[in-house]
């Protein structure tokens, strides 16, 4: 864990023992139930903090991070970034969703074990969840690694965030032509591309740049679209 200790160091956040024992107990846990489901292929535990923690990690030392209190990961997965975020800053709050309740149970069952107590995972599709007025427009930030279209992915989070809140997208380092794809789309739902970033952390150039959104506007009532429409016939 001293590669994940000196990224913390770097990113100003305390690697006291505590913080440390919630991040290795969470890895740990992920890496038993990926032997009955299928959470990760990734098994090294070196390969899982740099591809998992300090990836999901590198939005923290951002304003637009620091200055959110309300936090939505949408299609978290196993769990990223949500989960490595809500260790970090344990005074924020955070909403985890995705699409398979198996993996919402062991998410909440690990962050449980780990005493992550800033989180909150539910089952659920970002097409209905984002319908419902509990969720809707009421986060300061959304973050996703989804596999998914940009177009496509501002659809499903873009209905989540406050007006002059920001959406910070997760993608491959070849980003230039779906990024222009996606302008038009991401206007539509009410947000405004504003820069794309690739951090480097303990000397690491990791997998992903974050693409920072701003939510300019409300979005419009009838995004998103049905369940599975968005995928299917993304805006243009």
């Amino acid at each position: 864990m001293k590669q994940l200790e000196r990224a913390l160091t770097q990113l100003g956040i305390s690697s006291d023992s505590s913080r440390i024992e919630k991040f290795r107990i969470y890895m740990e846990g992920i890496l038993s139930w990926n032997k009955m489901v299928n959470l990760t292929s990734i098994t090294d535990p070196e390969e899982f903090i740099e591809k998992y923690y300090m990836d999901s990690l590198l939005c923290v030392s951002y304003d637009e991070f620091q200055n959110s209190n309300s936090i939505i990961d949408v299609g978290t997965g196993g769990g990223f970034p949500g989960v490595p975020l809500a260790i970090a800053a344990p005074e924020k709050e955070f909403l985890l969703i995705d699409s398979l309740n198996k993996r919402i149970k062991i998410i909440n069952e690990l962050c449980e074990k780990a005493e992550i107590k800033n989180v909150t995972a539910i089952h659920g599709r970002a097409e209905e969840l984002a319908k419902n007025k509990k969720y809707r427009q009421k986060f300061d930030l959304c973050v996703s690694r989804a596999v998914a279209n940009l177009s496509v992915l501002s659809e499903y989070c873009l209905p989540f965030i406050k007006k002059g809140g920001w959406f910070l997208a997760y993608k491959g380092p070849d980003i230039r032509e779906e990024l222009k794809e996606s302008r038009k789309a991401i206007q539509i739902l009410g947000g405004e591309v504003k820069k794309e970033e690739q951090p480097i952390l303990d000397g690491f150039r990791l997998d992903h740049k974050i693409i920072f959104i701003k939510k300019t506007g409300s979005t419009p009532s009838k995004y998103p679209r049905k369940a599975g429409t968005p995928s299917k016939e993304p805006l243009k």
